[in-house]
């Protein structure tokens, strides 16, 4: 007997016979286009962008978590995907597309604990909390030891001083001049906390609503715009600050 020729496909008991006419009709050599025009294409590309942000940043702060990476590191690096987050996010445009934080992580099967928590306070967690405590500490006793024999106190950076105090004078002015939106106010926050850490490492009466007022003014749209209520009590809680702040120099 002859043997039997090996079938190009596996048999069937209901004696099915492929055909060509229900073969599939794509061109496997054709581009597939994932937007039909820049727009929608630059579009993909900022949220592709944020999405890389996120896991990045939740990366980095376990890494940091870890202390798998210099301080000074991780602070250049954070302060980076912080910022390129909110300038994708500036786009009116992606800006609706991406909704907001949760619904994008839900959307995409996110779980980044971390990165949600960082991009809620808007800051490293070097400048959040003081940056190098122990290291600062250290490094004012070294200078109060070679100082002792000549009576001289530790020095303190004057002119971080005066940008701290200017700072808080641009806010004041910046509220009563009734300049309220998030891209006025958060910018100038951020830079008081920046400074404050600079000149101290010592956790002052009120620093806390400072934190506070920054991760509410993290949560608004950059054109928004703070209520008057708000307005008022984000300047109660500055001059308390600022009162906190200016009896650390004491």
């Amino acid at each position: 007997m002859y043997a039997q020729s090996q079938l190009a496909y596996a048999p069937s008991p209901y004696s099915y016979t492929p055909s060509s006419s229900l073969t599939a009709t794509i061109n496997l050599d054709q581009e597939v286009k994932l937007a039909d025009n820049a727009a929608e294409r630059d579009l993909h590309e900022s949220l592709a962008e944020i999405y890389s942000i996120i896991i990045t940043l939740d990366a980095l702060e376990k890494a940091y978590l870890r202390d798998s990476i210099r301080e000074s590191e991780y602070t250049e690096t954070c302060d980076r995907l912080l910022r390129q987050y909110r300038r994708n996010l500036a786009d009116d445009t992606v800006a609706a597309a991406f909704g907001d934080l949760e619904s994008f992580k839900l959307e995409w099967d996110l779980e980044v604990p971390k990165a949600t928590e960082r991009l809620r306070i808007g800051l490293p967690a070097t400048v959040e909390t003081a940056p190098s405590n122990s290291h600062h500490r250290s490094t004012l006793s070294t200078a109060s030891a070679s100082n002792q024999s000549t009576n001289i106190a530790p020095p303190v950076n004057a002119t971080h001083i005066v940008s701290a105090s200017e700072n808080f004078i641009t806010l004041f002015d910046a509220i009563r001049m009734n300049m309220l939106s998030k891209d006025t106010l958060h910018p100038i926050l951020v830079e008081i906390i920046q400074v404050v850490n600079k000149v101290t490492d010592r956790d002052f009466e009120n620093k806390g609503k400072i934190v506070q007022w920054l991760i509410t003014l993290n949560q608004m749209r950059a054109a928004e715009e703070l209520t008057p209520e708000m307005a008022r009590e984000l300047q109660f809680d500055l001059n308390a600050a600022y009162d906190g702040f200016k009896g650390t120099l004491e």
